[in-house]
């Protein structure tokens, strides 16, 4: 529902900056990587970025690093025109709205509350991250669907990874193929969308 931006590089010198609970990440980081000083960390972290892995220490130091940007204005979440709309009127008929990201619950809090369309936290009511489990795997959408306490079938996934809703799908979650550009490829098992409003409910 996020449209890619380009984030200016940040220094790398701010990761021993930005707050306290940095050398806790920094701490996950060593365990994860299999480092054990600072100037590997970093290492290990670019490493992680250039493949984009979903890592959890670093993506929740992204969400640190993001917050910086979100709130001195230079970050503004881009939408699809559509998204906002949309969330609001589902969020009005009483729909519960969940967040499953391979971002840190800390980044999607962030994200969703500087957006163009403004804050859209309140229309959440939670958020889910690689904590719970990564996103293509089935495990991870049974865990969500036992925190929530609310039947897998009726729960709705929309996604544009074939894989994350192939997961969901074998969990037993109804789920939407989001297809913002180009053409999906074969993917019988899922119904698919183009716009927010235009998501049968």
């Amino acid at each position: 529902m996020v449209k890619s931006q380009s984030v200016k590089p940040i220094e790398i010198t701010m990761v021993n900056s930005i707050t306290i609970s940095t050398f806790k990440l920094m701490d996950e980081a060593r365990e994860a990587g299999g480092v054990w000083n600072d100037e590997a960390v970093v290492v290990r972290m670019c490493h992680w970025m250039e493949r984009d892995q979903k890592v959890t220490p670093l993506k929740a130091l992204q969400g640190l690093i993001w917050e910086e940007g979100y709130r001195n204005g230079e970050l503004p979440t881009p939408l699809y025109p559509d998204v906002a709309p949309a969330l609001r009127t589902w969020h009005a008929r009483g729909l519960r709205l969940y967040i499953y990201s391979s971002g840190s619950v800390h980044a999607q809090r962030e994200i969703y509350g500087h957006t163009v369309a403004g804050d859209l936290t309140p229309l959440m009511s939670g958020y889910f991250d690689t904590r719970t489990g990564p996103k293509r795997e089935v495990g991870s959408y049974r865990h969500i669907a036992e925190a929530i306490g609310v039947p897998s079938r009726r729960i709705l996934f929309l996604s544009d990874v074939r894989e994350e809703l192939d997961a969901a799908r074998e969990a037993g979650w109804q789920t939407v193929w989001m297809v913002r550009e180009g053409l999906a490829g074969p993917a019988a098992a899922h119904r698919r969308a183009t716009r927010f409003d235009r998501i049968p409910l």
